[in-house]
């Protein structure tokens, strides 16, 4: 077999956050897994992605020495292409000493950039194994719109892929054929709206690359207002010739947070427990304006290239109800959104970049990862004398318990790519009620109780519970819930839209996961269940047995289900609470 190794350093100027690798054999995706997993280290910033390395190797059973070659989502030689936007700054900055001091910062940069990054790599690589194959480096963006589109069914495409900065560019507009790609339009570096929505979450509260999602959530509790819309529309403009370099004018998001306290006479949040009406407008406002600009490329190059298909990549495509607006927009037929859109992605474009879209198989699921069997469980239990059981109908027992309340964490199969849990490494609650949301917030995932959650239900199930439903196996788009289910899903319908970011489960997808729904549907007449990431605030999703059980004991979870196996907490009389699975 002809193996290709596809990862996303993330050590020194390749990229700090969101490292991964992919392994390939003859052109098919066998292993992937993102480094923080391994390192339990949330994005695992600055860190060389050793590890997920280690366990593509393992997985196949093959040495570094097996490999076909090396390729690198990332070509450092296009940083030139921004050294002139960096050498502006130099001369924009006061005082002489901050200007040498900045330019020889430059200077540094790009030398390094050009000569030394795949130096790097391949010393770190020689720690694994030698010898090592020919490293190749592929453009950034290309990457993230080989996986927008090969994977995908589309015969032809308009691919834009959106994220904070590749090499030198952060929009990137592709027209996706049987052939390959062609680039059509880039937005260069600093304007980018990857780089303004984090400014705007810095400025509420939260971390760049890590709260997005937050503020995205939060956006649906604000609403129009026109002071803060004139503000920010006064400095930027939006549409197809958008430009928000008035606020992202340099890499980092400090300028820009300086820039928005001096623009609203205000200074940053300091808190993200609770937000006021100006805060909730602003996050709306951000959301607005990037729907607008996005949507207005998409419906421009689709007149342009010919085409109504369209595919989505690049951290921005997170956010998820962009993705419903490009999906919604008259002008577009089919979407398809690469699941693992963020850097994370990055490996899987690396691997397909150099095959035909038509060698490369569709996408059916993302469970690339790594997978523990009963046995190993039962040692892992017994060793740290944990009782446990196995129930013979573990689906309907499972769905009984939730029925009744309880908080299920749920760990079956192959480890999850990308950043949503999708019924592998879950937490379930009873959708019902908004209780058992403010449980879960409250008591398991120790986060803001203002945050929604998001369903699993089954592919029948679709089209009655959500208005305009299509298939949405990957948590990665929203729906409006239809009027008459609202009340059905209480803790997974956002409070201020009624909307609700759903995975739909097809039994040949996940033929576990789908019977434990249809179990509950039985029990409850609800094909639906509140699913959430398996794991604490501010950790990585749980990859092994042993960090699935450390997190149970540490969080309200009720019981654990590890593959075949269930353990339920103990009553403070030091029997096992409940009954019906001893």
């Amino acid at each position: 077999m002809n193996y290709v190794l596809s990862f996303k350093p993330a050590i020194g100027l390749y990229g700090h956050h969101d490292p991964s690798a992919a392994l390939f054999a003859d052109g098919e995706l066998r292993f992937a897994i993102e480094e923080e997993r391994l390192t339990r280290d949330k994005h695992a910033v600055d860190t060389f992605p050793e590890r997920s390395i280690r366990a593509c190797l393992e997985y196949e059973g093959i040495e570094l020495s097996d490999l076909e070659k090396i390729v690198l989502p990332y070509d450092p030689k296009l940083r030139a292409k921004i050294a002139d936007h960096y050498l502006k700054n130099t001369v924009q900055l006061d005082g002489t000493l901050r200007k040498v001091s900045h330019l020889q910062n430059v200077v540094t940069d790009q030398f390094v950039a050009r000569y030394l990054p795949t130096r790097r790599v391949e010393s770190r690589l020689r720690q694994i194994g030698t010898p090592v194959a020919p490293i190749e480096c592929r453009s950034h963006h290309a990457c993230h719109a080989v996986s927008a589109f090969h994977p995908s069914t589309f015969e032809e495409a308009l691919v834009l892929t959106v994220d904070a900065k590749g090499e030198y560019d952060s929009t990137v507009v592709w027209h996706a054929t049987a052939d390959g790609l062609t680039r059509l339009r880039t937005y260069e570096h600093p304007n980018s709206w990857g780089l303004f929505y984090a400014v705007i979450t810095n400025y509420l509260g939260y971390r760049m690359f890590n709260g997005e999602g937050k503020v995205m959530g939060l956006a649906p509790y604000g609403e129009d207002d026109g002071e803060i819309e004139r503000r920010l529309r006064d400095r930027i403009e939006t549409g197809v010739d958008y430009d928000v370099t008035a606020i992202t004018g340099r890499w980092g998001t400090e300028h820009g947070v300086k820039t928005l306290e001096d623009l609203f006479d205000r200074p940053r949040s300091t808190t993200t427990d609770e937000f006021d009406q100006f805060e909730t407008n602003l996050a709306h406002t951000a959301q607005k304006l990037l729907e607008e600009s996005v949507t207005d490329i998409v419906e421009e190059y689709i007149d342009h290239v010919g085409t109504d298909n369209v595919g989505l990549a690049g951290g921005v495509i997170l956010n998820c109800k962009l993705n419903k607006a490009v999906a919604e927009h008259p002008a577009v037929e089919d979407v398809f959104i690469q699941p693992v859109a963020h850097d994370a992605g990055l490996a899987l474009g690396g691997g397909w970049i150099d095959h035909r879209p038509d060698e490369v198989d569709p996408l059916t699921n993302v469970y690339w990862g790594p997978e523990y069997d009963t046995d190993e469980i039962r040692r892992v239990l017994e060793t740290n004398k944990i009782d446990y059981a196995e129930p013979d109908d573990l689906e309907r027992r499972v769905a009984e318990l939730l029925a009744d309340g309880a908080l299920v964490g749920w760990f079956q199969g192959r480890l999850e790519l990308g950043p949503r849990a999708l019924g592998n490494r879950s937490i379930l609650a009873d959708p019902r009620t908004e209780e058992s949301r403010d449980r879960v917030n409250r008591f398991v995932k120790h986060r803001e109780e203002w945050r929604p959650f998001a369903p699993s239900m089954t592919d029948a199930a679709a089209d009655e519970y959500l208005e305009n439903a299509t298939d949405s196996p990957y948590m990665i788009t929203t729906f409006d819930v239809s009027p008459e289910r609202r009340e059905e899903l209480r803790a997974v319908v956002h409070p201020a839209d009624d909307t609700t970011r759903p995975q739909t489960v097809r039994e040949e997808q996940n033929p576990r996961y789908h019977r434990l729904l249809r179990e509950f549907e039985d029990a409850t007449g609800v094909p639906v269940l509140l699913n959430t990431s398996f794991n604490d605030h501010g950790e990585p999703i749980v990859t092994t047995p042993t960090e699935a059980l450390k997190d149970f004991f540490g969080m309200g979870l009720d019981v654990l289900v590890l593959e075949d196996v269930v353990v339920r907490k103990r009553s403070q009389s030091g029997v096992l609470s409940g009954d019906g699975v001893e």
